[in-house]
Order: C-alpha cells, then sequence, then structure tokens
C-alpha cells in the first residue's frame, strides 16, 4: 500500500504534522484518499463549522485557577473508559444524573472535591494510593486502566509538588504563551517535564509525534477562557487534530481513511490493535494528515472570515461520530 505522497499540507508550525511524511510514505495497512478529500470539503465546507465552547466544570473568569487546574488533572488521566474485555463503559451516579465515559471521570473528581478531597493538589495525588482511587471512581464497573492512572497521578503528583508547589497554574505560568517555541511552548513543556503527555512513536527508525492529550488539554482552556481572556496562546493555528478512536472512524466512514482488508477485519471483530505497532501509528498518522487536507480544502471554499483552523474540524467529526455503532480501532494505551 506504500505510495509516494503527491501533496503534503502547508506548514502550520506543528512538529506534530511535521514528523508524519515517514508513516504517510511508508504506510501498509492505512492509505488516504486525497480526491475524496476534496468531494467531502465540497458539501462539508458549506457548513456552519464554529468554534467549539467546550464548558469548564469551575467559572474560569471568576475562579482561574480551579478551572485551569481541574482541566489539566482531568485531562492527566483522559485514556479509556470502556473494559477492553466487555466493552461496557464506565458509569457513574451525581447531582441526580447518571454520567458516562469521560463525563464520568469528570463527575467522580467534582464529587470528591466536594467531599473535601483535594485530587487537584499534587502533594495529594503523589501520595494517593489505588484504594483511594477505586473510591473516588466509583461507578457501574471498576474504572478501566486503574492501575495505569494511579501511576500517572502518583508520577505527576510528584513533579507538581516538587517543582510547582502542588499547582498546574504554577506550571503554566513559567512556559511560553505558544504551543511550540523551542522547547519553551506549552506543549514543549508539558511532555518534557510530565511524560505521560510525551506521545510519540517509533516508525522505521523515525519519531513520530502524536501528543494528543497535551494538544487537547490546552485546546480545551482555550475554548473555555477565549470568550473573556485569561489564558493566552498566540500560536492556536499550530494545534493538529487529536489521534484518538473517534474521528478515525469518521475519516473511514466517509471513505477518507482506507484499511488493508486484514486490518479492517481486527478492528471489526474487536482484536486489539498493539501500541506502537505499524498498524495503530498508521492510523494515527493518517487521521491527523488527512484532517489536515480537509481543513485547508474547506478553507478554499470558504470566505476570509470563515477559515477555520483543524481542531475546529476535529471538533465537527468527533461531535458526529463519537456515539456511533461503526467499530473502531481498539489499542490499550495511557496516550489516549
Amino acid at each position: 500500500m506504500a505510495v509516494a505522497v503527491k501533496r503534503w499540507p502547508q506548514p502550520i508550525g506543528s512538529p506534530v504534522l511535521d514528523s508524519l511524511l515517514p508513516v504517510i510514505e511508508g504506510s501498509r495497512h492505512v492509505s488516504t484518499d486525497v480526491p475524496r478529500i476534496a468531494q467531502v470539503a465540497k458539501w462539508m465546507a458549506y457548513e456552519e463549522l464554529p468554534f467549539p465552547r467546550f464548558g469548564s466544570d469551575f467559572d474560569p473568569e471568576t475562579d482561574r485557577q480551579r478551572a485551569i487546574d481541574f482541566t489539566m488533572v482531568s485531562n492527566t488521566i483522559n485514556t479509556a473508559f470502556s473494559d477492553f474485555e466487555t466493552g461496557v463503559k464506565f458509569q457513574t451516579e451525581y447531582e441526580g444524573r447518571n454520567w458516562s465515559d469521560s463525563q464520568a471521570m469528570t463527575a467522580c473528581l467534582r464529587r470528591a472535591m466536594a467531599e473535601g478531597i483535594p485530587v487537584l493538589d499534587g502533594h495529594y495525588l503523589a501520595e494517593v494510593t489505588r484504594a483511594d482511587l477505586d473510591g473516588i471512581f466509583a461507578g457501574n464497573i471498576e474504572m478501566p486502566m486503574l492501575d495505569e492512572k494511579l501511576a500517572v497521578l502518583n508520577e505527576v503528583g510528584k513533579t507538581l509538588a516538587e517543582r510547582y508547589d502542588g499547582s498546574f497554574v504554577n506550571f503554566i505560568e513559567t512556559c511560553s504563551p505558544r504551543l511550540f517555541d523551542d522547547g519553551k511552548g506549552l506543549v514543549d513543556r508539558l511532555i518534557s517535564e510530565f511524560p505521560r503527555f510525551d506521545d510519540t512513536s517509533e516508525y522505521r527508525g523515525h519519531r513520530i509525534h502524536f501528543h494528543k492529550l497535551a494538544q487537547l488539554t490546552y485546546w480545551g482552556l482555550h475554548s473555555a477562557f477565549e470568550p473573556h481572556g485569561g489564558f493566552r496562546i498566540d500560536d492556536i493555528g499550530s494545534m493538529t487534530a487529536f489521534a484518538d478512536y473517534i474521528v478515525p472512524v469518521a475519516l473511514r466512514v466517509m471513505d477518507i481513511m482506507v484499511y488493508a482488508p486484514e486490518l479492517e477485519e481486527k478492528i471489526n471483530s474487536g482484536r486489539l490493535i498493539r501500541r506502537d505497532s505499524d498498524e495503530e501509528i498508521e492510523i494515527r498518522a493518517h487521521m491527523l494528515y488527512a484532517t489536515a487536507l480537509l481543513t485547508e480544502d474547506i478553507n478554499a471554499l470558504r470566505p476570509p472570515e470563515s477559515q477555520i483552523i483543524i481542531p475546529q474540524l476535529d471538533a465537527r467529526l468527533w461531535l458526529s461520530y463519537h456515539a456511533t455503532h461503526w467499530p473502531h480501532h481498539l489499542t490499550r494505551t495511557i496516550m489516549y
């Protein structure tokens, strides 16, 4: 399936996008139908495609520190929420409602805070135990990947406690107000000081950057704070899509991403795709490549005042397909 790449996205200042070429050129399990992208753009360009406004669990205008700390801590453990054996999604009850998936996770954190548990404090997270987390994440099933989440929180909490008085806000205030800035940017620093965010893979001798959670975390903060300020990102246009399970499904349904028959069969039968396998890397890389090209083609058909950036397209695809019955690939990983 490997082919010469005849079209590459225009540079946006993204180390993520810039790292993908060896995968797109060398892929044997996944391909991108570039002509099909132009066909989809012809109708998607005329959708509204608004800038998404993701709500914050705390008011960014009146409670800036908790809004930032909550977003950062919750995204630290924003990994799989379905049991890999049964497919059952994690759910919990809070404030008279049933919450599911990642919303159940944030509901558990808010419930713990209401009970006086300092789940945003790095000093607490550095010492939190499995039994503690099992109580915090009480729900219909044990929180999936609980041991992995525990290890992540202990590691992140230790760094926050030792360097930033337990708060992500203190960390952010030492960063450049750019995502990528020669090692000083928000993503640069997050992945260098907190290894759980260093979402990279080795592909035939090339280091491929994905950084799904690092980018998604700042996208959530940008969306919440942008209406009134309080969280500055000067190069938001350098952000790619977020390489997860759902957006590849959207692109597969639209016939933009094409899978080799063996990979298609693995996904459809629910077999695990190994983390850092060629198959998994190619799925994620082609998703990022295709969304960059589709954004370009959409913008070519829109007036200057209606131009979009890649995360807006990501939101359009994720929101439309996150509940679809079309099967997505399964990979046991803390990175998405």
